[in-house]
Formats: C-alpha cells, sequence, structure tokens
C-alpha cells in the first residue's frame, strides 16, 4: 500500500512578542482541513516564530497561503527589529518533503504556493532551495543578504528581480522567500560569556563558510583575495551548517546560533562537540542548548547512542532512554523543561493517531477483551514477539554491564542495539495488523449496486485480503530473528537470566504459531489461489524452523538449569 503524501511547512514569522498576532495567524492554519499545527516556538530576543505544521500538500499550500496573507495584514517590516535575519513579515516558508512524495513533487508545491503569492497579493517572492532552479540564487542566505532596509534598492537590480509578483518592495510585508528543503534543525548553544565577539569566533571555527583569511592578525590583518579578487576563505569543520553568534538580552548570555542543513552531514551532537571543543579553547563552556521548532527522531536517538558510547554503555536500551541521554548530555532542558512529546516530530504525528502500542498494558488488554474483533490474533501475535525480543535485549544489556565483564560491553551493546531493532518492528506490526483488518472491513462496505462498483469493490477487497496475509507473515519472520539473539545469550550472556532468555524463545515460538494461523485463514480467503499457496508455503517453512530452533534452545537451557 502507498503512503498518503505527507509534507511539512515551517514558516517563520517576523513576529515573537506580541502573542495575539501571531494567535491570530496560527488560527488561520488551524482553520484548514487536513492540516495538523504542530509547533509554535516565538522568540523574544529575535522577535521571529517558527511554526511547524503538516498534512496533504494540497491543504498544507492552502494553509500557508492563508498564513502568509495574514502575516502580511498584521505585521510592520518598517518598525520591526530584531537579532535574526530577516527580510519580510513572512520571512521565509519551506516545504519538506515528509511521506509519501518526492522532492520533486514538494517543489511543485512550493512553486505553486508561490506563484499565487506573487498573483494575488503585492509581495515579491523569490524561490529557494530545491524550488529554485537559478544555482546563483537558490541559497536563502544569499537571497536575504542586505535584509529588509537594503531590498529596496537590491530588487530593483536586474539579478534580483522577484520570480513572482511586483518587482517594487512591499514597505509593510516586505518580501518571502518560499522553497523546498530537506529537514533542517535549528539549533541554538549557549555559552558562560556574553560576548559576542568570542561567539562569533566559535561559530567561525564551526560553520561550513568558515572565516576569511587574513595576513597577520587573524581579526584585523588584511583580508587576503585570490586570483579572481575575492575573499580567500578558511573552511569550518563542520559541513552543511550555517552558525553565527550573538547576544541574548532574554537569558543574558551570548550564543551560537545554527542552521543544519543536513543532519545525516552533520549531526547534532557532531556540532555539538565541535563547539563545545572550540569553546573550551577559548576559555568559555557550554551551557546548555535549545532547538528552535521540532527534530526528526532519528537524530535524538544518534545523539544518545553517540553520548553512550563514550561512557562504554550499551546503546541496545529503550527509544526513550536514548532520547533521555540525548536531552541530558545536550543540555536541551537547561533553560527550561523539554518535553519530547512536543518537540521530536514523529512524536507529534504519533499522539495525533492515537496507535494501540501507546496504550496501558490493562488498556490494551481491555482493548483485545471489548466486543470489537480488532485487535485480534494477529496484533496479540506481534506483541508477544515484541515481549520475547524485549526479554532477549534485557539479557543482553544486564550482561554488557556485568561486573568483570566490561571488556565485552561492545559485543553485548550490539546484540542489545540488534533486539530494540526487533523489538520496535514488532510493536509497529501490532497497529498495522489492526490496521490491515479494518482495510477489509472497510473494503466490505463499498458499494455494490452497479457491475463498475461490485468490481471496484472486489478488486479492494482482494487487495485488503492479500496485505491482511502479509502483514503476519511479516510477523512470524521478524519474531523468528528473535532466536538468533536468544542462542547468542544463551550460550554467551549472563547465566543468572537463562530464565529470562528462555522466556524470550517461548514468546517467539508463540508469535510465530500465532501469526501462522492468522496467514492461514487470510489466505485461504484470496482469489488469486497461486498467491496463496506460496504464502502459506512460506509460513509453513517458517513454523516449522521456529519450532525446531525453539524446541532445540529450551532443551541447551533444560541442561544448563537442571540439578
Amino acid at each position: 500500500m502507498s503512503e498518503k503524501p505527507i509534507i511539512e511547512c515551517v514558516p517563520n514569522f517576523s513576529e515573537g512578542n506580541n502573542l495575539q498576532i501571531i494567535k491570530q495567524i496560527t488560527d488561520c492554519i488551524e482553520g484548514v482541513e487536513g492540516v495538523t499545527l504542530l509547533d509554535v516556538d516565538p522568540g523574544k530576543a529575535t522577535n521571529r516564530t517558527v511554526v511547524t505544521f503538516v498534512g496533504h500538500p494540497e491543504a498544507v499550500i492552502e494553509a500557508a497561503y492563508l498564513a502568509i496573507v495574514k502575516a502580511s495584514e498584521l505585521i510592520d517590516m518598517s518598525t520591526h527589529k530584531g537579532e535574526h535575519p530577516r527580510m519580510g513579515a513572512t520571512d521565509v516558508c519551506p516545504l519538506i518533503p515528509v511521506s509519501g512524495i518526492t522532492m520533486d513533487e514538494t517543489s511543485t508545491y512550493a512553486i505553486k504556493l508561490a506563484e499565487r503569492v506573487g498573483r494575488e497579493t503585492k509581495i515579491p517572492v523569490y524561490l529557494y532551495g530545491y524550488a529554485q532552479p537559478n544555482s546563483e540564487r537558490n541559497n536563502l542566505s544569499i537571497i536575504r543578504s542586505g535584509e529588509y532596509e537594503g531590498f529596496f534598492e537590491k530588487i530593483k537590480q536586474p539579478q534580483w528581480k522577484p520570480d513572482f509578483g511586483p518587482d517594487v518592495y512591499n514597505a509593510k510585508a516586505g518580501a518571502t522567500v518560499i522553497g523546498a528543503r530537506d529537514f533542517l534543525i535549528a539549533y541554538n548553544i549557549n555559552l558562560n560569556t556574553k560576548s559576542t565577539r568570542i561567539a562569533n569566533r566559535i561559530a567561525f571555527d564551526v560553520r561550513e563558510a568558515g572565516r576569511v583569511k587574513r595576513l597577520g592578525n587573524p581579526i584585523s590583518g588584511e583580508i587576503m583575495l585570490d586570483e579572481k579578487g575575492e575573499p580567500i576563505r578558511i573552511a569550518g569543520k563542520c559541513k552543511e551548517v550555517k552558525a553565527i553568534g550573538w547576544y541574548i538580552e532574554e537569558y543574558g548570555i551570548a550564543q551560537i546560533s545554527a542552521n543544519l542543513t543536513n543532519y545525516i552531514v552533520t549531526p547534532v551532537h557532531v556540532f555539538f562537540e565541535e563547539v563545545n571543543s572550540s569553546a573550551v579553547s577559548r576559555g568559555v563552556r557550554i551551557t546548555g542548548s535549545e532547538l528552535v521548532g521540532l527534530v526528526p527522531l532519528s537524530a535524538m536517538r544518534e545523539a544518545g547512542k553517540y553520548f553512550l558510547k563514550k561512557q562504554e554503555r550499551s546503546i541496545g536500551v529503550s527509544e526513550k532512554e536514548l532520547v533521555e541521554i540525548a536531552i541530558k548530555s545536550l543540555g536541551l532542558d537547561e533553560l527550561g523543561p523539554f518535553d519530547p512529546n512536543k518537540k521530536i516530530i514523529e512524536y507529534r504525528m504519533k499522539n495525533i493517531n492515537n496507535q494501540l502500542i501507546d496504550l496501558s498494558c490493562k488498556a490494551f488488554a481491555d482493548e483485545t477483551a471489548s466486543e470489537s474483533a480488532a485487535p485480534g490474533g494477529g496484533s496479540i501475535a506481534a506483541y508477544t514477539g515484541a515481549l520475547g525480543a524485549a526479554l532477549a535485549t534485557m539479557v543482553a544489556n544486564v550482561s554488557a554491564n556485568k561486573k568483570g565483564w566490561e571488556h565485552r560491553w561492545e559485543y553485548f551493546s550490539n546484540i542489545a542495539e540488534k533486539g530494540q531493532s526487533i523489538k520496535d518492528e514488532l510493536l509497529r506490526l501490532v497497529d498495522e495488523d489492526t490496521n490491515a483488518f479494518n482495510g477489509i472491513m472497510e473494503a466490505f462496505k463499498l458499494p455494490k449496486t452497479t457491475d463498475d462498483e461490485r468490481l471496484v469493490r472486489l478488486n479492494a477487497i482482494e487487495s485488503a485480503s492479500l496485505y491482511a496475509t502479509q502483514v503476519p507473515l511479516q510477523t512470524m519472520q521478524i519474531a523468528n530473528t528473535i532466536l538468533e539473539i536468544a542462542k547468542e545469550m544463551i550460550e554467551h550472556g549472563n547465566q543468572n537470566t537463562l530464565s529470562d532468555a528462555a522466556a524470550g524463545v517461548l514468546c517467539s515460538k508463540t508469535a510465530v504459531q500465532a501469526a501462522y494461523y492468522n496467514v492461514m485463514i487470510n489466505a485461504k480467503g484470496l482469489a488469486d489461489k497461486a498467491m496463496a499457496l506460496k504464502l502459506a508455503g512460506e509460513a509453513k517453512a517458517l513454523l516449522q524452523n521456529n519450532t525446531e530452533v525453539s524446541n532445540t534452545l529450551l532443551k541447551e537451557v533444560d541442561t544448563k538449569i537442571d540439578f
């Protein structure tokens, strides 16, 4: 089944103090059906608010248009002051692909939005990022250079004619930059100094653009030029990073303000460590950091793993613990509480979807026991498998922390990390199995008055039934891999946890057999009998393998614990 297209929009509005103005703008966004407002992050010192919302592309660009119009009505750029570079009431409005959509498709929606703003308002609009085909003007900082005050003259230059809208600067609303980009992390690091000069030197050390090369004194010496007369630059340490230093009166400290434009190339924790290294060399230290807007879960997970590895501790811990380690290590809760459910994009979207796996154990059991047919055996099979993976993982983590086994922590850490991955995938299948069952029910509800309707209904039932067969087969495949880590732990793990490893084996065995029955009953209803036989054959082979290996492992445990 193909994913529904979802894009994220992160407009930056040049107002961070008047909450009533911000509320009126976000009300426009929330008023559009199919859009979910995820985050509103106002900054007093920057006098700027970063808003994050997601939804179907058409709904998102409608909400973005309404917000841009409202901002132009409420914000007067002629009186605006703030620490952050800016050129308009809606300074920048990027679209980011989330799922079920390509960057090229996202760029098309950005161009569509920009064209409408230029056509229906008096706001000049510039394209940037992937939506801008001209490589000489697709960089946001280059477009915005000169800022609001300088754009009255800049816009008159032929090379800076807007992509859409009038080529006369709008004194009240300024101009707007609209584009498509990869996920950007806006990240600020606080220092125990008030010196903007020191903060900027650190920013120059770490940002990709680095600093200009000078003769003699690196601060006041003559700028060195290349053969074209352009300043020679000394590159900074972090690729895909833009950064400046400034003083934040609200906190009474200097700060490194950065945009990580590709957090895969330079992860949050790598940037943090480079800033820390530069700061220490200059006699200052980090006192905490803050994320502006939302952050991808993967960025927090990788940060947690990085700091655990530095401590020579197992990284095969729960996602929750990885996130907690990242928060503490990066100092994200120094200036105020950091709520992962509000700041991590996947968690914000998960809270909207109300998944089964977010229920308490009691609530999940109660829901299973209700008169509804879902969740049923397939979901329970996946959950049982998740418990088996959790037990095998627990044995690995206990072994990693066993006194005298410190030299083996990395071996057990790798096994525990694999176990966590298996557990998480099986937890995903808890909801996916129920979703697959609901898909069959929806297909049966389709109209069947005409021949065409009956054909559409039959095809939908077949497609949904096939998927409902494939999901428990996937549960079988993944639950079967629990035995690999259980075997390692039974043979090499802490022998005081043999009973836990055995329980994990039994959970794997139960999960595979329970999912097997779901495969068979759903395959039996398929009209495509060749496909049904193929899936049933795979399920039978998996069941036989799991039963044989499980029984062998349980006999091994019996031998070790018998007396």
